[in-house]
């Protein structure tokens, strides 16, 4: 693999505290590297430093001769005016971009509503920020830098997004540098991550998944001290084992070694007990929406919508930017009332909502958030546990220090988790939330999602968050052109309807094809003992495939830290035996599944 970027012996020290610290660092043609980490500890200072964005106080950086990068950055760089078509393509003649399928389809993807000729100047912060990413895109780059891609993207945006990644470049060539707390778009688009933590950066082969299994195998094999953080991490991997087809079906992370790790691990959640509390404190009435329909200006915003919701029922609400997903929300609330059909509501029905405006903090914005905590009840039962306010929001990620904090000087991910508590400590037995993991690293969601998983009531999550949605929530619905649909295949299907809908012209309504099961083939005598000596024989590959996986580890862990060109052939070895890895887990999965 030919060396791309390299950071030696990397430092950066801010007032508070130093983010890096010595840290080696290589990119390759071919690698396409996540970077995750809590926030604050130097992922998008990492990023930019590789990117010669910002200089480092100590070490250097390197890039190969005539080398392309492009960044995409947290702060806006569109120019001040101009058209959204000058923004992106500049001054290039229309037949010329018109012609170039790669600008078409950024085009298609990512301002398909919007107005080329439209002033840059009227765009909302998520059109601009949108725009910025097709300026990025319709360039030509050796290496792409994206920092948090997926904000402001619904979920078609961000299967567009993953799509046009993995189809950009030719295998092993290009490289991408990734920041971004959405897992799902981590596992679909990288091969290798970063995680940045006290000032050192560990890497990891494989996505997401890897990311979690091998994470939690380290703290295992060191026995590592951090009891709390490892099971929250365990669960995780026991859910994403465990979880929907499309993960499973091409799987990033050792089957055996997963299995083995979780084997004592019960499901995320106990179904039946929670459903059992979230009747016993709201009987068997929640809210119902009957033939309920809202009508603005003249214009069917929901039409006929029929939804029971049940106690204990765990929802997901999928829909695009003005479908009419929060007018959904407002009728179950109260916000919105319905211009025809009713809404009936149980009368120990406690809804709560949480929003994007964080509205929960205005009246204690001037007080320190030990003070906040003071006012409120003294304990919360989290599953068979009692919790004081400062113990779960210590679990939130809180640090002692922090509590000293006015409400007014925290980010805005601490603001999300100071909002959480108080709306938990309400004790309400419907929950809304409305795009909760926005400013939450990935550590914190998990967190986040542990605390759901034994809240014992009615949940209800909008997100664009794939990942987060499939995980706290066991079904999903979809808001399709004015009406309101069950989404037995998920995510998935969502997409699917919404690609018919875009390649018809039309909507789907509720006249969607039914997906037609198609019969699995019944195996013969002898078929059936072939592919059991195919099973044990990729089970024995796979077994010297780790242990040669282990011996490159430790050759790059014992080479010259400097000596790029060695460490990338080191590399390039270690992916080839990913991929071989990758093919037999797949093919041991199909097999898996023929014989069960």
């Amino acid at each position: 693999m030919a060396h791309l970027i390299g950071g030696e012996d990397l430092r950066v020290d801010f007032p508070a505290k130093t983010v890096l610290d010595g840290v080696t660092v290589g990119v390759a043609d071919g690698d396409r590297v996540g970077i995750v980490g809590r926030n604050g500890d130097g992922k998008s200072t990492l990023m930019k430093v590789l990117m010669q964005r910002m200089a480092p106080h100590d070490g250097r950086v390197t890039q190969r001769n005539a080398l392309r990068v492009g960044m995409l950055a947290q702060e806006d760089d569109l120019p001040g005016g101009g058209t959204v078509q000058h923004a992106i393509v500049g001054d290039a003649d229309e037949h010329t971009w018109l012609g170039d399928a790669r600008i078409r389809d950024v085009l298609d993807g990512l301002t398909g509503d919007l107005d080329l000729a439209a002033d840059v100047t009227s765009l909302s912060g998520g059109q601009r920020r949108r725009v910025a990413l097709a300026k990025l895109l319709v360039g030509d780059w050796d290496v792409i830098a994206l920092d948090e891609p997926t904000n402001h993207l619904d979920v078609e945006g961000i299967s567009w997004l993953a799509q046009h990644l993995d189809r950009r470049w030719q295998k092993n060539q290009g490289a991408l540098l990734l920041v971004t707390h959405d897992r799902w778009f981590l596992d679909a688009v990288c091969t290798r991550m970063w995680e940045v933590h006290d000032g050192i950066v560990d890497p990891f082969e494989g996505g997401y998944a890897a990311y979690v299994l091998q994470r939690v195998e380290r703290q295992r094999q060191a026995a590592v001290a951090e009891e709390k953080r490892q099971n929250i991490m365990r669960k995780e991997l026991a859910w994403l084992r465990r979880g929907a087809p499309a993960r499973t079906s091409k799987p990033k992370f050792r089957i055996d070694a997963a299995n083995q790790l979780i084997e004592n691990e019960p499901p995320v959640r106990d179904a039946v007990q929670l459903t059992q509390l979230a009747t016993a404190r709201l009987g068997k009435d929640v809210v119902d929406l009957l033939d309920a329909g809202v009508v603005y200006d003249e214009r069917d915003v929901l039409n006929d919508v029929t939804w029971r919701i049940a106690p204990g029922e765990r929802t997901g609400i999928l829909g695009a930017n003005g479908a009419g997903k929060s007018t959904l929300l407002g009728l179950i609330s109260g916000a919105v009332e319905p211009t025809s059909g009713r809404v009936k509501r149980g009368k120990t029905v406690r809804i709560a909502y949480l929003d994007q405006r964080l509205k929960e903090l205005d009246e204690v914005r001037e007080l320190r958030v030990r003070e906040v905590l003071a006012r409120q009840k003294s304990s919360y039962v989290s599953g068979d546990k009692e919790l004081s306010p400062s113990q779960l929001l210590e679990r939130l990620g809180f640090r002692t220090s922090e509590l000293s904090t006015p409400v007014k000087d925290l980010s805005g991910g601490q603001k999300r988790r100071l909002q959480l508590l108080l709306v938990l400590l309400n004790e309400p037995n419907v929950l809304i939330l409305d795009e909760p993991s926005n400013d939450l690293d990935t550590d914190m969601l998990a967190a986040m999602e542990d605390l759901l998983d034994s809240w014992p009531g009615t949940l209800l999550v909008v997100s664009h968050d794939r990942y987060l949605l499939e995980r706290v929530t066991d079904q999903q619905y979809a808001v399709l052109d004015g009406r309101f649909r069950h989404l037995p295949g998920g995510v998935d299907q969502y997409l699917e309807l919404r690609a018919a809908q875009a390649a018809s012209g039309s909507s789907p309504g509720n006249k969607q094809a039914q997906t037609t099961a198609t019969a699995e083939p019944e195996l013969s005598g002898s078929e059936r003992r072939s592919a059991e000596k195919e099973l044990s024989a990729i089970e024995r590959k796979l077994a010297n495939l780790q242990v040669k996986v282990k011996a490159t580890h430790a050759e790059m862990a014992a080479h010259d830290q400097g000596d790029f060109e060695g460490l990338g052939i080191l590399n390039g070895k270690l992916r080839d035996l990913q991929e071989q890895n990758d093919a037999l887990e797949e093919r041991w999965l199909e097999l898996s599944e023929l014989l069960s």
